[in-house]
């Protein structure tokens, strides 16, 4: 008998779609609130690029003299080098207002859509740092910002009503 198939993943395309949002603070990140999430900042209009963001772990190797093939166990997990890159206003009135080097909070990804019932990432950050992209391109001005992560991330959270 065959093994039972996945029922497939509806696939998306983020924008439109995912959400980012700056929440200065957040009680316990594993059962995020409406309320903490209403207090947070919208980035997502904002946003012109992501990079990081990603959970990743280490594996342990454990050798043995019964064989040549090295097994592994699983080992130390971390979060990527993450930053996002952001429209710069004119004016100076920009997300630097909300995230300035050393601020502490949260970055709370809804992948699918802020949305009761699906799934959200929380990591919880300090601002590095705010960087300015300078260019002759033909591109809008951009700002960097370069996040800290500075405990474990909650992963596939409930979003609440």
């Amino acid at each position: 008998m065959p093994a039972t198939p996945i029922t497939p993943a509806t696939r998306f395309f983020r924008p439109g779609i995912t959400k980012v949002v700056w929440c200065p603070s957040i009680a316990n990140i594993a059962a995020i609130t409406r309320l903490e999430i209403n207090a947070g900042s919208d980035l997502s209009k904002d946003v012109a690029d992501i990079s990081g963001w990603m959970v990743s772990g280490q594996k342990i190797d454990t050798p043995d003299l019964n064989s040549r093939f090295v097994s592994n166990i699983p080992g130390l997990t971390s979060a990527d080098e993450s930053s996002i890159t952001y429209y710069q206003g004119v004016t100076g009135v920009d997300v630097r207002s909300l995230m300035p080097r050393d601020a502490d909070g949260n970055i709370v990804w809804f992948d699918g859509g802020d949305i009761a019932g699906r799934k959200c990432d929380v990591f919880p950050v300090r601002v590095l740092s705010v960087g300015k992209q300078r260019s002759m391109g033909s591109e809008a001005a951009r700002l960097v910002i370069q996040y800290a992560v500075t405990s474990e991330p909650a992963e596939n959270v409930t979003i609440p009503a």
